[in-house]
């Protein structure tokens, strides 16, 4: 169903891949926008080892897209280095595909939302965190990503460099 990596020497494992998921601050979530055309969005997000979780306002296009077409796909940038000398850039990436789905049940909600402030403030304290969460619940929408294909990927060049 997914198309297997061309050049799989620069496949990255599966313990590489999963580290940069943890530890990614920000990626880009592709979706099937208006006419068909992709929308892609930068997003803050929480990979739990098994799902990924945004937080979104309650309308706008990405929901709309999702709405229309749950599939997706999520890519986090960990390394980007430009070597001019070389005319290339050093990098390491993943990109996830799967399908997006709008938290209802406001246990599951508030889950996924505690675990994002967490990743992001973690040295707040739970009352804090709380109060934050409290004070933006009305207008706050949460996304789950359920993945079904997930592939790193690093230049040659850091391959090179390992081996």
């Amino acid at each position: 169903m997914f198309r297997e990596m061309r050049r799989n020497r620069q496949l990255l494992s599966q313990e590489d891949t999963q580290a940069i998921l943890y530890q990614g601050t920000s990626g880009v979530l592709a979706v099937s926008g208006d006419d068909d055309y992709p929308y892609a969005v930068p997003l803050s997000y929480v990979y739990d080892g098994q799902k990924i979780y945004f937080h979104s306002a309650k309308s706008g296009h990405k929901l709309d897209s999702i709405t229309k077409n749950p599939k997706a796909s999520f890519c986090v940038i960990d390394r980007d280095q430009i070597v001019p000398d070389e005319y290339t850039t050093y990098f390491r990436s993943v990109i996830v595909f799967g399908t997006v789905r709008i938290l209802q049940d406001e246990a599951e909600k508030r889950e996924a939302i505690e675990k994002l402030a967490v990743k992001y403030a973690p040295d707040d304290t739970a009352e804090h965190r709380e109060k934050a969460i409290e004070r933006e619940w009305k207008q706050l929408c949460m996304l789950e990503m359920i993945l079904e294909h997930i592939s790193g990927k690093e230049a040659k060049e850091l391959v090179k460099q390992r081996n």
